[in-house]
């Protein structure tokens, strides 16, 4: 099987002859770093080999509890925030029938998700969705006090022990968190739940090949084996001993660092295909919380194509010029569909008649480069083969490690977020949580002026 490309050419042509051999060797020591284990955030490179080191033991026990999940619940909830959600959403979103939830006859649970905002109205909706049904859930989460997974939790946990028994929602109650420490980790292991662990070297947003990703994934039918087969030969194409002009995480980071040097802040991921929209999301989580700290950082915003040519596209088109686009194409979409004949032609397309609807689709997608390039957005391209478990294991590796390398060359840490913390403490004093009293107090007299 071929490996996911990468083409530079349309961003290359804004940058100065010889771009790539000026920011060469910074790449080089960047990439060294990562593998040496010589880079700020070192306790923190456990993602790098996950793919090649991944113990089939560990494949196959959360196959299994995937497969007791699948057998007593219709509906699995993933609560989780971040890192604890995103990975497993975006590879789930992608491989699923679009409105498979809408269907009776699934031969898979539907999975939710949950813990990730404080809606109170999505929160309400969803138990109400969940009464009646035979449901369970996997709680992720390394501390078991992140606000908005624990509140899920809660109300998850009561109403599955009521719906279900407490004997059965301990068997379908799963944890992922820490080995040892935690409230997730005493609350799984007092009530007996069948838990995995978040390895202590691996961050939340690199953690999508860890159980957090691959459990949910696996719930959902797909295949992880080939999921981390696809990530383990990434791994190998863009091996340390793999030249930058071959290696396709090496030349990302080179060339969005030199947009950026360059002037470019504005990094926006693009698809044609609305299935990657929470890999987008993914990828945004990804290189905000590890890039933008230090007074520094692309910022990620993301797009879904041709929808949003509708919206954003004048914007793209003619806005300030301090955006670069990188767009995940993908070359053959699972389903065929043809334009059919109309009598009248009243919409005037009859000249499209007898064509495949992804033609029109990939018209699209090059008519939009070429106008943007000419508009002045430098343009990068990810071209994927086929949405499936193993190339979008590709991708995620491809970003997880162009992400390392890009945090590293931009000289910050890329896998702590100092940053998060700043609302965690102002929401803490604001709602009185204990050993937050000085803090209230200074709250309190802030928003009184």
């Amino acid at each position: 099987m071929k490996n996911l490309s990468l083409n530079v050419e349309n961003a290359l042509s804004f940058l100065p002859k010889g771009t790539l051999d000026k920011w060469a060797p910074a790449v080089a020591k960047a990439h060294a770093s990562l593998e040496d284990g010589s880079c700020a955030g070192n306790d923190f490179l456990g993602w790098l080999h996950l793919p090649s080191s991944t113990p089939e033991a560990l494949l196959s026990e959360i196959e299994q509890t995937a497969a007791v999940l699948r057998q007593n619940c219709d509906t699995v909830v993933v609560a989780g925030i971040g890192g604890s959600y995103l990975g497993a959403r975006a590879v789930i979103e992608a491989l699923s029938d679009s409105f498979d939830w809408l269907k009776t006859d699934r031969k898979n649970p539907a999975v939710l998700f949950a813990g990730n905002n404080i809606g109170e109205d999505y929160l309400y909706e969803l138990c109400e969705y969940l009464k009646g049904r035979r449901f369970g859930v996997i709680n992720i989460s390394k501390s078991g006090t992140t606000t908005e997974t624990a509140l899920a939790f809660r109300l998850l946990k009561k109403q599955c022990e009521e719906q279900r028994g407490v004997e059965t929602a301990r068997k379908v109650i799963v944890a992922v968190t820490d080995a040892r420490k935690g409230a997730a980790r005493v609350m799984a292991d007092k009530e007996g739940y069948k838990s995995f662990i978040i390895p202590d070297n691996v961050g939340g947003r690199f953690s999508v090949l860890t159980p957090v990703g691959l459990l949910p994934v696996a719930c959902a039918g797909f295949d992880i084996r080939q999921l981390m087969a696809g990530a383990a030969d990434m791994e190998k194409a863009c091996a340390l001993s793999v030249p930058m002009e071959e290696n396709p995480a090496c030349l990302y980071a080179a060339v969005r660092n030199a947009l950026y040097n360059d002037g470019k802040k504005i990094e926006i991921l693009v698809n044609f295909q609305p299935k990657l929209h929470y890999m987008n999301e993914w990828w945004k989580q990804l290189y905000g919380e590890s890039e933008g700290k230090d007074g520094k950082g692309i910022f990620p915003a993301a797009v879904d194509f041709t929808t949003d040519l509708h919206s954003m596209g004048q914007w793209i088109q003619e806005g300030e010029r301090t955006i670069f686009e990188t767009v995940v194409s993908v070359e053959t979409p699972a389903h065929e569909m043809y334009f059919p004949h109309d009598d009248e032609n009243l919409d005037g397309l009859n000249f499209l008649e007898g064509k495949r609807v992804d033609e029109v689709n990939k018209m699209a997608e090059l008519g939009t480069q070429l106008a943007h390039v000419d508009g002045g957005v430098p343009n990068l391209r990810i071209s994927v083969p086929e949405l499936n478990e193993y190339y979008l294991g590709q991708l995620i590796y491809f970003f997880e490690l162009g992400c390392g390398i890009s945090g590293n060359v931009l000289g910050v840490n890329a896998f702590n977020q100092p940053g998060v913390e700043a609302y965690k403490k102002n929401m803490f004093a604001l709602l009185g949580k204990p050993g937050y009293e000085e803090e209230t107090q200074k709250m309190q007299a802030r928003l009184a002026k």
